[in-house]
């Protein structure tokens, strides 16, 4: 196996730089550099998935491990070393088996880029057991985009409403989620990585440096390795759980206008590479396999006392119903599908919940991009009616105990309802599924508004907060669980509720 870190300090100390792959040119990357991306996902009970990225194809990627950070005396390979049309970089796939749970291991991926080839083995503590019932707190953050001069910063383009913006002191949900890393086991982001597709809506706006059209390709993959840049000092340490969001599924564009050419741009600009999840197939590698799900599309995993689903709300749907599209938008999302038949998700989710052991994980929690419970104006283009037909009878049946979302960018905390009818017992020992919509974590274009309150909302933020945050859900015990909005600027907690489930526990 070719040694490409010995090559690229070789590089680095005559002064060349590290070359990219065939047709990429890092010296068109805008902030100039990319590092290698580490990110991991739980395998199953006791696995872990490592990935990063090179700048060329790997014949056998290597994850060296151990109980110490200098003395790695495992390891592990394999032959995935795979990349697509107009990507700048490899996504190299590594899963690390027969690990012992609930434990901290130290890993180093080789080659690494240069640029961190000489870091010290990185660090990650293994899943918790099923039935372990040792309280913890999970961090999820949906529609979280791209920080700094390539999304959401302290300025922005023209048109940009000035709730869009930062505050001069005030962090971003990165630095937010960094300040309190210590203080949740896993994050998990249910869709819309980075915002890459928002390229020409910035730079129509005057906020990128204008480029052709032809070039958009290169600006789009470097704002995606730029936000996975800006996701290692978390992604490098915890399992980095994810989900499929419209902004995955195709070249949106942000809606971008050009008034002076009285120009509206479709996805028919989208290069090779930025359709149908092809960047969300290949970054990621998510526990189907363990799971008997489908790719990064649908899957479960187990954590301590809780039971997660992700699933996928644009696309296979089912039962008649093929996905959701973004009705009066620049793009009808035209992907998938991804099962094998075409009530493959619906079946395996079915299964899936019935084969939960509830003695062991009380707690079933699960994920997806679009609500169908929310009190937003522009309804049409947000509520998901199909997922609600096609997913919500099993959520009821199964006994979920919450619901969490995004794609609207705005926060609103509802209650537990069953097809539209409020639960009497509110938080108090509810039957039906708790719901909550966070898709305020930010990016360049911002937060949304609030429509009136539908009777079931209990609490919202949105623009005219200007209050960027991320969920943090704490698991107390079988009987008791927490959801906090955390303000990402300071820290704060701005709204929490704890729901009460009577059962009796049966953890260790």
């Amino acid at each position: 196996m070719t040694d490409w870190t010995v090559i690229a300090s070789i590089l680095a100390v005559l002064g060349i730089p590290y070359p990219a792959r065939p047709g990429a040119n890092p010296e068109t990357l805008t902030d100039g550099v990319i590092n290698s991306q580490v990110r991991l996902a739980y395998a199953g009970p006791t696995g872990m998935t490592v990935t990063w990225n090179t700048f060329y194809q790997l014949d056998s990627p290597r994850v060296n491990y151990g109980f110490q950070p200098h003395y790695l005396p495992f390891y592990a390979e394999s032959n995935v070393s795979v990349t697509y049309d107009t990507a700048l970089t490899y996504n190299n796939h590594v899963t690390l088996t027969g690990l012992q749970p609930d434990t901290l291991y130290y890993y180093l991926p080789e080659p690494l880029l240069f640029d961190n080839a000489t870091v010290a083995p990185y660090s990650f503590r293994t899943a918790r057991p099923a039935g372990d019932g040792t309280p913890y707190s999970i961090a999820v953050a949906i529609d979280l985009g791209t920080m700094g001069s390539d999304g959401l910063s302290t300025s922005a383009g023209e048109g940009v409403p000035p709730g869009a913006i930062l505050g001069p002191n005030d962090n971003n949900t990165m630095q937010s989620l960094q300040a309190v890393i210590d203080t949740f086991d896993f994050l998990w982001q249910p869709g819309d990585m980075s915002y890459a597709d928002y390229w020409l809506k910035e730079e129509i706006e005057g906020y990128l440096p204008n480029t052709t059209i032809a070039d958009g390709a290169i600006v789009y993959e470097s704002i995606q390795n730029n936000f996975y840049d800006q996701m290692t000092p978390i992604t490098t340490r915890m399992a980095y759980m994810v989900g499929p969001g419209n902004h995955e599924a195709d070249c949106d564009v942000g809606g971008a206008k050009d008034p002076a050419h009285n120009i509206t741009y479709t996805e028919s600009i989208c290069m090779p590479g930025q359709t149908n999840f092809t960047g969300f197939i290949n970054r990621f590698r998510m526990p189907s396999a363990q799971s008997g799900g489908t790719g990064n599309f649908w899957y479960s995993f187990d954590q301590g006392m809780v039971h997660y689903i992700q699933l996928d709300t644009e696309t296979d749907l089912g039962h008649g119903h093929v996905g959701p599209e973004e009705l009066g938008g620049v793009s009808n999302v035209d992907a998938g599908p991804f099962g094998a038949t075409k009530n493959a998700q619906t079946d395996w989710l079915e299964q899936d919940l019935a084969s939960v052991d509830r003695t062991k994980t009380p707690w079933v929690i699960v994920a997806g991009h679009r609500p169908w419970y929310l009190s937003y104006a522009n309804v049409s283009k947000t509520i998901c009616w199909d997922c609600k037909d096609v997913f919500e009878p099993l959520l009821i049946q199964y006994g979920v105990d919450l619901v969490i979302s995004g794609h609207s960018h705005l926060y609103q905390r509802s209650a537990p309802i069953a097809d539209g009818v409020i639960d009497p017992n509110e938080l108090d020992n509810p039957s039906a599924p708790w719901y909550i919509t966070n898709g305020a974590a930010g990016h360049y274009s911002g937060l949304s508004a609030l429509a009136a309150p539908k009777p079931y909302q209990r609490f919202g933020l949105d623009v005219t907060d200007g209050v960027y945050g991320w969920s943090r859900l704490t698991f107390h015990n079988c009987t008791h669980m927490t959801h906090e909005y955390v303000a990402s600027k300071n820290g704060t907690v701005m709204d929490t509720a704890t729901l009460f489930k009577d059962r009796t526990c049966a953890l260790t």
